[in-house]
Formats: C-alpha cells, structure tokens, sequence
C-alpha cells in the first residue's frame, strides 16, 4: 500500500511539473511567434531555450508513463 501512494504521489508531482514546463515552454514560444511575425531572426537563446523545454517535457512524460504503468502492476 506505501508504494502505490508513493508512486501516486509521484505521478502528481510529474503531472504538476509537466504543466509547468508546458507553461514556460508556450511564453518562450511566444518569443519565437512574434519574431516570426516580426519578420525577424528568432535568438538563438530563444530557441535553445524553446527545445531545452520541449526536451524536459518529453522526458517527464516518459517518466510519468512509467510511473503509471508500475501503479497499473501493483493493482
């Protein structure tokens, strides 16, 4: 029982970081819009910055995936 509310837990907290990033990812996104619209050379901090996030995301979302497929074997 300890470790299904452990893992519980750490869905949560998954979940909570992926929202996150996915928050700070869609502002730097915004960077990268309006620079386009602008019709100027997005920063490359900016896009760095954009694909560092989009890396952190995906691997939290593996990471959550397991975590629900471990709390799916212990029920």
């Amino acid at each position: 029982m300890a470790d299904k509310m452990e893992i519980k837990k750490k869905i949560a907290k998954a979940k909570r970081e992926i929202k996150s990033l996915e928050q700070k990812r869609l502002r730097s996104q915004g960077n990268l819009l309006e620079a386009l619209v602008d019709k100027k050379e997005p920063s490359k901090s900016d896009v760095d910055y954009f694909k560092t996030l989009s890396s952190l995301i995906r691997l939290q979302r593996e990471s959550l995936h397991l975590l629900e497929e471990e709390l799916k074997e212990q029920e």
